[in-house]
């Protein structure tokens, strides 16, 4: 996960490579040491390296780590020929690299040639069936298709192998609660908590799901949730303070609007962070249905 640091540095050198200043390398090996995929900046910067003689002579072995990395934005931006040049390139000096054989089935899979990169990515697995990254591109390959069911049979079959894999587990959550299988999403989200129980994302996901399927024993354990999000985030996460709010409403029958009483609860939760003013002014013209399905998916899917 990129830190605000790290983040505002390669702004930084993004805006000082924008204005003529110069960087271009080191904001292209920074990009690359935070796996972020800024691929238009990567293509513009890594071209004017590579179109330069000079400056492409000058890299020494990591003009080809160069070459992989453009040939990648440029699949990003469907600049195809500007890929393909850079994977020839590469394919000349390493001719047996299995990693110069995935960046090929990666450019079938940019041009939607599904079934010859799946053959592809099978053949390679077959040598390396511990390689992420093609398990990955399976899976973005069922995605792409609209697959949904065999992306869900890959991501599974991937999380068999690599259970530690957090964005794997994520992302087969949020496939989860897109499809409404909410005891699902609700496990994953679980798997999360284990390995990671400080990251207050994981939690205020999970309350969200607990709070979707209902029920006392869910709704309690939802609240519970909510709380540790609070606790996690210093207070500050309106979210999870106004998911306390819904649980509580939901906890009492016939919970209809938000009547005086179920207010002053909700004043109680948001009154020890003054930020949340604008919220609670529009808390008497909201209704509170209880937990179901159309309300809490649009809830979950809302930005956090």
């Amino acid at each position: 996960m990129v830190t605000k640091t790290e983040e505002s540095q390669l702004n930084k050198l993004e805006n000082q490579v924008d204005n003529g200043g110069g960087g271009a390398w080191e904001y292209l090996c920074l990009a690359r040491k935070l796996k972020v995929r800024r691929s238009d900046k990567v293509l513009k910067y890594g071209l004017s390296i590579l179109n330069d003689s000079r400056k492409r002579s000058s890299l020494g072995p990591d003009e080809w780590t160069l070459y992989e990395q453009v040939a990648v934005a440029a699949m990003d931006c469907h600049a195809l020929d500007v890929a393909k040049d850079c994977i020839s390139a590469l394919q000349k000096k390493f001719p047996e690299s299995k990693r110069v054989g995935r960046l090929e089935a990666m450019l079938l899979e940019a041009k939607g040639s599904w079934e010859d990169a799946e053959a592809a990515y099978s053949s390679l697995l077959e040598d390396n069936p511990f390689d992420q990254v093609i398990h990955k591109r399976r899976v973005a390959i069922a995605k792409a298709q609209g697959n949904i069911s065999a992306a869900i049979e890959w991501l599974n079959k991937y999380l068999e192998i690599f259970m530690a894999d957090h964005d794997a587990w994520r992302e087969l959550a949020e496939i989860y609660v897109s499809l409404q299988m909410y005891k699902q999403a609700a496990f994953c989200y679980e798997e999360l908590i284990l390995s990671q129980p400080t990251v207050p994302l994981y939690h205020l996901a999970y309350a969200d799901v607990l709070y979707t399927l209902g029920g006392l024993e869910n709704l309690q354990t939802a609240k519970k949730y909510y709380s540790s999000t609070i606790d996690l985030s210093g207070g500050k996460n309106n979210r999870a303070l106004f998911g306390i709010c819904l649980v509580s409403c939901a906890n009492k029958p016939n919970s209809g609007s938000l009547h005086l009483g179920k207010k002053s609860h909700c004043t109680h939760v948001f009154k020890k962070n003054s930020q949340n003013t604008h919220v609670m002014k529009k808390i008497p013209n909201l209704r509170m249905f209880g937990p179901s399905p159309r309300l809490t998916k649009a809830v979950i899917e809302s930005p956090r």
